[in-house]
């Protein structure tokens, strides 16, 4: 993890007035980006207005024998966007949330930007919005995901067969 000099700087020293915050962005084909920034005010990063909204990310436990863990998430629900787009999603089609992490004196510069996340189990009620954030197990994924069969190749068939 490469952190630039200035939050090298706030990391080491006994006292600061730099903050971190996180970013999430929640994206989906079927909807807008909701952004949202766990501070108390909005805060703009590249050109994109994040809403200040407290979110809580429990990490999970560290067990070895166990892949793709699940994190927690719990974001309030302190604006009526959030939930429209979150409900608006198609059944069974998680949305993706991106974590990035900057310096408050800074909002343009990322300072670590984590693997993209699925939401899934979603839960929420009138003061908070939960759900579990997990990282796609890509080790039991397919691989090469097609095989040579005329089904998903069938031009390589059809020469052969009109010999």
């Amino acid at each position: 993890m490469t952190l630039s000099i200035p939050a090298r700087r706030a990391l080491f020293a006994s006292e600061t007035g730099e903050v971190f915050l996180l970013l999430l962005t929640i994206s989906h084909p079927s909807i807008a980006p909701i952004y949202l920034a766990n501070n108390t005010t909005d805060i703009t990063s590249r050109g994109n207005v994040y809403l200040g909204c407290p979110f809580q990310v429990s990490l999970p436990d560290e067990n070895e024998e166990q892949l793709g863990s699940q994190m927690q998430i719990q974001i309030d629900n302190v604006d009526r966007r959030i939930m429209e787009g979150i409900r608006s999603l198609p059944v069974g089609s998680p949305p993706i949330i991106t974590a990035e992490l900057i310096l408050a004196s800074a909002p343009n510069d990322v300072e670590q930007d984590f693997p993209s996340f699925t939401l899934r189990q979603v839960e929420y009620d009138a003061l908070v919005i939960s759900g579990s954030l997990r990282v796609e197990d890509m080790l039991n994924e397919r691989y090469p995901q097609y095989e040579f069969t005329p089904q998903w190749f069938p031009g390589l068939f059809a020469a052969a067969t009109n010999r």
